[in-house]
């Protein structure tokens, strides 16, 4: 790892990066905190809304799979068009993800809607999470349409640099959700109590609120243009680019949720003691390790940028530095969850069993998130900025469905492991990959100019 980082950086380039990370570390930060108090929150009230919302949240989970696949895939090519200043363009890049980002959307409020019970029975076979999750998720529809607009536009405001927009609109949102969870989970002042529904319901809210923000922004911004035909009129060589460079990003992102979601499919087969854990853990992994995603994030941004500038050099000299930067935020998030392991199991509501699995997991996920972040950073990032998806695609469909899911379900119902065995093994997945990535890092073919003139 010492041979492919260095601590060298060019003059200014901590300022660069920290200009754009700072304000998504808040947004992650104060979105991993949101989930933190959900945890909280429903684990006061019992472990089976704790459980069922964490199986009906994977409905959630596979949507933000593919907005955060289709974030990625935007900013490959607007981050880009940013650096050549082409505004036009990028207002076209909007409208690619809205069409994609809408349908899939669409398609998941009318499941949610319609059929919330056959729904449920593809994560648990267990009656009461059924039953609970269902109601969850007939609430919690609406904010699905809500984000499927809002996050393509502010992933758009990010490639153009304009994190602190995307930081402001997220805090109120997700304050808001907080806000509204506490009043209608417990029937604060006069609300009445409606526990996991009131969750449901304040999400949908909130996401309301998020979306009517980013439809004022934009009529008042001038940043791309304000014109709806402009940007759904979108030239054949565009979306040629689209699918060559981009959609892999979303595949990849795609296939890797699927993936991670049979995981949460094979431990809700293995009773509600491990999938009341894995909730718990997914929440604390996700607030330790807000940094080192932050700076990926950060990172497409900063080096598409520069790759759209044609500046080349100045593009693999900052990669290296990211590197020696997301190496230490994975030491540093390891840290953080092995002081907290003995505490937290103490904050939620769950039986001593799950307790227990609790524990070991995050011992497990001190390790495990390092490898995470560094493989986030390289595939999602990286790779990515310079137009190389397709590597990343082909590498985590190998290691997730050829290793991963398979080493999961064999361990579960062909050698019936014990719950705690077969999720160390489903987290063996970045360790596996980590060394390819790390080669294809090294041979720098990923970096590359993807602009035309329009």
């Amino acid at each position: 790892m010492s041979k492919l980082i260095t601590r060298k950086s060019r003059s200014g380039f901590y300022h660069d990066l920290f200009v754009l990370v700072l304000p998504i570390v808040i947004q992650n930060l104060i979105s991993s905190c949101v989930s933190l108090a959900d945890v909280v929150m429903l684990g006061q009230v019992n472990q089976t809304a704790l459980s069922a919302s964490s199986l009906a949240g994977q409905v959630q989970f596979l949507l933000n799979i593919l907005y955060f696949g289709l974030n990625s895939a935007l900013v490959i090519l607007a981050s880009q068009y940013w650096g050549k200043g082409d505004r036009k363009t990028i207002s076209k890049i909007l409208g690619i993800g809205l069409i994609i980002s809408m349908i899939a959307s669409t398609a998941a409020a009318v499941l949610a809607i319609a059929c919330p019970t056959a729904v449920m029975h593809i994560w648990t076979n267990d009656p009461e999470l059924i039953k609970s999750g269902a109601e969850y998720l007939r609430f919690v529809s609406v904010s699905y349409l809500c984000m499927g607009i809002s996050q393509m536009y502010l992933s758009i405001m990010k490639s153009c640099e304009r994190v602190k927009l995307s930081t402001a609109v997220s805090t109120v949102a997700l304050v808001s959700n907080v806000i509204l969870n506490a009043i209608l989970i417990f029937g604060l002042f006069g609300a009445p109590k409606m526990g996991l529904a009131g969750a449901a319901i304040a999400t949908s809210i909130a996401r309301a609120i998020e979306l009517a923000i980013c439809i004022v922004h934009f009529m008042k911004q001038s940043l791309i243009p304000k014109s709806i035909r402009n940007m759904f009129t979108i030239p054949k060589t565009l979306l040629s680019d689209f699918a060559h460079y981009s959609l892999p990003a979303l595949v990849n992102d795609a296939m890797w949720g699927l993936a991670f979601n049979m995981n949460s499919i094979i431990m809700g087969h293995l009773g509600s003691d491990i999938v009341a854990a894995n909730s718990v853990v997914t929440t604390v992994r996700d607030l330790c390790t807000t940094l080192g995603f932050s700076i990926s994030a950060a990172s497409s941004i900063l080096i598409g940028k520069e790759l759209g500038e044609n500046k080349m050099g100045e593009a693999r000299k900052d990669s290296s530095s990211i590197m020696f930067v997301s190496f230490i935020s994975s030491v540093a998030a390891g840290l953080v969850i092995f002081v907290l392991t003995p505490v937290i199991p103490g904050m939620v509501a769950i039986s001593d069993t799950a307790a227990g699995y609790l524990k070991v997991m995050l011992y497990i996920n001190v390790f495990y998130q390092g490898g995470q972040i560094i493989n986030t950073v390289l595939i999602a990032s990286l790779f990515r900025a310079g137009g190389q998806s397709r590597y990343g695609m082909i590498l985590d469909i190998i290691c997730m469905w050829c290793w991963a899911v398979p080493a999961g379900l064999i361990s579960a119902f062909v050698l019936k492991l014990p719950p705690l065995a077969v999720y160390a093994i489903m987290c063996t997945d970045e360790f596996v990959k980590l060394p390819f990535a790390l080669h294809h890092y090294k041979s720098g073919t990923w970096l590359k100019n993807l602009t035309r003139s329009y």
